[in-house]
């Protein structure tokens, strides 16, 4: 079964980007390293090349495994949202209940999750605990310092 994963346009862009990279600028700086450690000699007792051979197999798993990400990749139209309960690409505003302190985050991939711009993974704690939940309901979320309560004050686009 395939591991679909959702994205904002600019989420799948930067994946895309990210590969490109990878297969042109990556291959070639280790088609470099690999024709410089060649140019060294005797390829059997050469740690050069060694080196950048366990490099080119590290590049190409990270290629195919990005390959596989983008292909089983699915956009999401945020305009259609269900805004009544909190989904993947919904900011929830939510509020604290062990401190008042009041939150915004919005929920998406964990690709794409920053918690420095309050991107916060579906696949997180508190992610998955705010999942499915209406304004008004109180989520109990356990994290490792222990047990969050949160109260969904706000669901938006």
């Amino acid at each position: 079964m395939a591991n679909v994963s959702y994205y904002t346009p600019e989420g799948l862009q930067k994946l895309k980007d990210e590969l490109a990279e990878l297969k042109v600028k990556g291959r070639s700086d280790i088609a470099k390293q690999l024709a410089e450690a060649r140019d060294k000699g005797d390829l059997s007792e050469n740690a050069e090349y060694d080196a950048a051979k366990d490099a080119q197999g590290h590049l190409e798993l990270k290629i195919a495994k990005l390959e596989e990400v983008i292909g089983n990749a699915r956009l999401i139209d945020d305009s259609n949202l269900d805004l009544s309960k909190a989904l993947i690409l919904s900011k929830v505003k939510i509020k604290n209940l062990n401190n008042n302190m009041v939150l915004d985050y919005t929920l998406v991939s964990e690709e794409e999750a920053n918690l420095a711009t309050g991107r916060i993974s579906v696949k997180s704690p508190i992610g998955k605990g705010l999942l499915g939940k209406e304004v008004g309901d109180v989520a109990e979320i356990t994290v490792p310092a222990g047990k969050l309560r949160f109260e969904i004050l706000e669901i938006s686009r």
